[in-house]
């Protein structure tokens, strides 16, 4: 960035060196009258859009009888096969969730049970989640932990640090969230976080009833470490867990593009599902181990397709609330982060340590260490570290 004369800011390119006036330090009255005008004109036609959309799709809701023989049956016609086929994907995929292995090895995990099971969330919705456990002629389990995948994965790929937890003592549940895994909704698609949360109370009512007074704790990856932290923060949430876990948490998120949050709220109101092509980061490395991230890329359950609006305004509006929120963090936590992490910030995961009231925090930075942190080559080192973290908190509780 270079700096003009007469007050005015200059930005150059990168790409071609050249240099474009960006702002003036002093904006004249006649510049803010058309920037007003302007701005003016763009809500009206946001407006005109939403009224159009939403006529549309109140058209394509009614009944076949009601439409007659118009473009209104045509449109309900339309929106049934999408539905058809929303629940056909949601079979195939619950069908593939079912496969996934739920032991790394034959033989492996003697001392293990495990299985899968549906619960109904919040909004009757199927979810989808799985269990490992000591087995019930072995050591009785030291506390849970429930695991809460991160944006477009599932919780089927967290098999190898469940085996590490039931070896040292502890269950393990795991939910794919809405529109995740094997879960009811379409896929990638997130209407609200707070969903996911209201279904995460849901399950830790269901542990808690199975397993009373079996200590809790919440591990949340990226966007899930994000929904996790906003858990924490409703009492009746928080007085469930001894602790929470963050990898990678996705608390400090800027758009691609100023653009997109400026419109995001608007256009995931009038267009929640569309594919924002424009906010894809697939080819962004999430992992230094070739073997995870072809493990990942190629699982037919890890959504690989653009960012749906909705969702992703639901990532920024998060995102803002927790940033607005950390001094009011009091639940006991450790953070971990990856200082190459391209993903999400962790220097976010500083301010949450720096900020919050919890009288016990942990920040663990790891230096070169990608986004994904339980799938890169140091995996065990990591999970020792997250086990060692809850053993303490449990010896304190013991005191």
């Amino acid at each position: 960035m270079e700096r003009g004369g007469a007050g005015e800011v200059m930005m150059t390119s990168g790409a071609t060196g050249r240099i474009v006036p960006v702002f003036r330090s002093v904006l004249s009255r006649r510049a803010l009258l058309r920037a007003a005008v302007a701005l003016r004109a763009l809500f009206l036609w946001l407006l005109v859009l939403a009224g159009g959309l939403r006529r549309r799709r109140e058209a394509a809701e009614v009944s076949p009888a009601e439409a007659g023989a118009g473009a209104g049956a045509g449109a309900w016609r339309a929106r049934r096969r999408r539905q058809a086929a929303e629940e056909e994907d949601v079979r195939r995929r619950r069908a593939l969730a079912e496969e996934v292995a739920m032991a790394e090895a034959a033989g492996a995990g003697r001392g293990t049970r495990w299985g899968t099971f549906l619960v109904a969330g919040a909004r009757r919705n199927a979810l989808f989640c799985r269990l490992w456990a000591p087995a019930a002629d072995s050591e009785e389990m030291r506390g849970i932990l429930v695991i809460i995948h991160g944006l477009n994965e599932h919780s089927g790929r967290y098999l190898h640090f469940a085996e590490q937890l039931t070896a040292c003592g502890f269950g393990v549940y795991a939910m794919d969230w809405i529109g995740h895994g094997g879960s009811d909704g379409l896929h990638g698609y997130v209407p609200s976080l707070d969903y996911v949360i209201e279904d995460i109370e849901v399950l830790l009512n269901k542990i808690m009833m199975e397993n009373p007074g079996v200590p809790c704790f919440l591990l949340g990856h990226s966007t899930g470490g994000a929904v996790v932290l906003k858990a924490s923060l409703y009492p009746h949430i928080r007085e469930k867990l001894e602790g929470i876990i963050l990898t990678s948490p996705a608390l400090r998120v800027k758009p691609a593009h100023p653009i997109v949050g400026a419109v995001a709220p608007i256009f995931s109101l009038v267009a929640p599902k569309f594919q924002f092509k424009g906010a894809n980061k697939r080819g962004i490395p999430v992992s230094r181990d070739p073997a995870a991230l072809l493990a990942k890329y190629s699982d037919p359950l890890v959504y690989t397709g653009p960012i749906r609006v909705r969702t992703g305004h639901e990532i920024l509006r998060i995102s803002s609330y927790l940033l607005h929120n950390l001094k009011n963090v009091t639940v006991p936590f450790m953070v971990l982060h990856g200082t190459a992490d391209r993903v999400t910030d962790p220097l976010a995961s500083q301010d949450l340590h720096r900020e919050a009231a919890s009288r016990h925090k942990d920040l663990r930075l790891y230096d070169g260490f990608l986004h994904d942190l339980l799938f890169e080559p140091e995996r065990d080192e990591i999970g020792a570290e997250i086990i060692g973290w809850m053993d303490g908190m449990l010896r304190r509780q013991a005191v």
